[in-house]
């Protein structure tokens, strides 16, 4: 990585929250949601820059171990609420509420923590992927896993990200925030810092953490495009 984490100003997301539906039910083990095999399958419109962004949207299949464990979080998912997951950014309400209602689960069984988080992040990692394309890097244990953005110089851990979710708290050691160019921090910790102030678990959910790399994504590459850089995309060796 070129840089150290930049880490969202606390307590401040973006100024839109999402609405969740009221859920019931229970979810299935995750041990028997992997084993089943499920898989499922886009962002806002904002003009040029967002047709750009799409332009340099990565198509390809995730590595198999992420895959896997996002169909899990599709099929825990429609187990408990009956909504079907597929990839849209607007999905991502229904992953707020299975984190808020798993809380309690895995207070009485410290053991899944790892699936749900594992599932969550997953799952967020692949809505984010195929909205702004990026390559995982998924060697190694879960807390050493990445997503590279392509259209943006911009690397972080989804699986952290749902790891902070779950816990409402920071997630020490799993790159949950942002690495960036260091000639970029500072435009955008300014991009950030200007958003408004919001609960906790509103700052740690899955929706708020797309919607701030949708602006993180935009913000660079305007900057990209008044250099003249409209055209560069960004592989995982790029990072190293």
């Amino acid at each position: 990585m070129r840089d150290g984490p930049f880490e969202l100003p606390d307590g401040r997301v973006v100024p839109e929250s999402k609405a969740t539906d009221d859920v019931s039910g229970a979810a299935r083990s995750a041990e028997a949601a992997i084993d089943e095999g499920d898989d499922g399958t886009g962002p806002s419109d904002e003009g040029q820059e967002l047709a750009d962004v799409e332009e340099l949207v990565s198509v390809g299949p995730p590595p198999a171990q992420v895959s896997d464990l996002a169909a899990a979080c599709v099929r825990f998912v429609a187990a408990r609420y009956g909504a079907t997951l597929d990839y849209a950014p607007d999905t991502l309400s229904f992953v707020d509420q299975w984190l808020r209602d798993a809380r309690a689960e895995v207070a009485r069984r410290p053991e899944a923590t790892e699936l749900v988080q594992s599932a969550a992040g997953a799952y967020l990692g692949e809505v984010i992927r195929r909205a702004f394309g990026g390559e995982w890097v998924a060697d190694g244990p879960l807390s050493d896993w990445r997503l590279c953005l392509s259209s943006v110089f911009c690397a972080f851990n989804p699986i952290g990200m749902a790891r902070e979710a779950l816990s409402l708290e920071p997630a020490d050691g799993w790159h949950a925030h942002f690495n960036l160019d260091p000639g970029e921090r500072d435009a955008i910790e300014q991009r950030l810092e200007a958003l408004p102030e919001v609960s906790s678990e509103d700052y740690y959910a899955p929706t708020t953490r797309f919607d701030v790399v949708e602006i993180l994504v935009h913000a660079l590459r305007a900057d990209m495009q008044a250099r003249g850089l409209a055209d560069v995309h960004f592989a995982s060796a790029d990072y190293d």
